[in-house]
């Protein structure tokens, strides 16, 4: 299992979290995602999965959901 954090732009409330959480959980090997909000924009997304992800199929996933994804990292 690894887990990875992201950083994504304008989630600010619990439907916004649950977009992307939906979208997220849709990507293979995805088991659990965490996120915390922060009214100021960028909020933490926490991905934990059976392998890294491919940065395009989350950058895509959290676009599906509406949202921007501004960094990842470990």
């Amino acid at each position: 299992m690894t887990t990875t954090t992201y950083s994504v732009n304008g989630m600010t409330c619990g439907h916004c979290s649950a977009a992307v959480t939906e979208e997220l959980g849709k990507l293979p090997g995805v088991q659990e995602v965490k996120i915390d909000l922060n009214a100021g924009g960028t909020s933490a997304v926490h991905v934990t999965s059976e392998a890294a992800l491919d940065d395009a199929a989350v950058r895509e996933a959290v676009d599906e959901a509406g949202y921007e994804l501004a960094g990842s990292g470990a």
